[in-house]
């Protein structure tokens, strides 16, 4: 007696799977998602997904004989005239063909995404009750939008705040970044994954405690916590919010690759592919020197 067992899906089938999670039309104008790389009749088995396409990853992907490598960030972000492999991009290419390995990004319409970037990094930190901080076009009646905002499962100081983000995050030479009385309380908090100081105006308008995201520049932050300090003055006490929990880039994004992996298993025929989420960790930043005391 004979079962008959679901075919291999192609490669244009994985894709039709994640563009259906991650709407390539959701995705911000400037960005470049999709398929990169691959055949789209070629048979998909193994699925690498990663934050970033660099060599590291790719030697990762090459190893495990991945059919197919799913990243966060785009390998090309602007136009290219080659891609010859006398560029480390150009490298990268001519690698992922040789091992007959596709290329699809999933980025900023993955950031927007149900279950997507911001979601995944709310659940971690712990955000109940939440909507997005920036909504975004819900046409085919989803809701989307960068950013999360919501409740903390319970108040907390800011301290006991921060150092739950550095303990359920990807450890990174950077950790986790302050701005703000430690010992003042929290209670609401917004996300944003990636670099999230173009949002400021969003986070203010949300009126949260504490607003987590990562790349925080100098000025942008420290204007925020000036105008915050001074707004405060005249409201009886009121405290000085937002403050900020700085993170590593590709600490706040890792998270969406979990869910990413389990979302796209559920919509493939059982048992016909198999996902890694990997764990190589891209953030560039290697070491911490501490400022000596004086």
């Amino acid at each position: 007696m004979t079962t008959d067992r679901p075919s291999t899906p192609a490669l244009r089938d994985v894709v039709a799977v994640l563009e259906d999670l991650y709407p390539p039309g959701t995705a911000e104008s400037w960005d470049a998602v999709g398929l990169v790389l691959g055949d789209p009749a070629t048979p998909v088995r193994k699925v690498l997904l990663a934050v970033d396409p660099v060599a590291e990853v790719v030697d990762e992907a090459i190893a495990w004989g991945a059919d197919l490598l799913v990243t966060h960030h785009p390998l090309f972000l602007r136009a290219v005239h080659s891609v010859a492999a006398t560029t480390f991009k150009g490298d990268v290419v001519h690698r992922l063909l040789t091992a007959g390995c596709g290329l699809y990004v999933a980025h900023t319409n993955a950031d927007a995404a149900p279950r997507g970037v911001a979601d995944a990094l709310a659940d971690l930190v712990g955000i109940t009750d939440r909507r997005p901080l920036v909504a975004g076009d819900d046409a085919d009646g989803v809701e989307r939008g960068i950013g999360r905002v919501g409740r903390l499962a319970e108040p907390t100081t800011l301290r006991a705040f921060a150092e739950h983000v550095a303990a359920v995050l990807p450890a990174t030479a950077q950790g986790v970044r302050v701005a703000g009385d430690p010992e003042a309380q929290v209670a609401t908090a917004a996300v944003v994954g990636g670099s999230g100081d173009s949002l400021f105006d969003a986070v203010r308008a949300a009126a949260v405690d504490v607003y987590v995201t990562a790349d925080l520049r100098h000025h942008p932050a420290s204007e925020l916590r000036e105008r915050a300090a001074f707004e405060a003055r005249g409201t009886g006490g009121a405290a000085a919010t937002p403050y900020l929990v700085d993170v590593a880039h590709f600490a706040s994004e890792w998270p969406w690759l979990r869910y990413a992996a389990e979302d796209l298993l559920a919509r493939l025929p059982e048992g016909t592919v198999t996902t890694r989420v990997s764990t190589t960790g891209t953030d560039p930043w290697t070491l911490r020197v501490a400022s000596a005391a004086r």
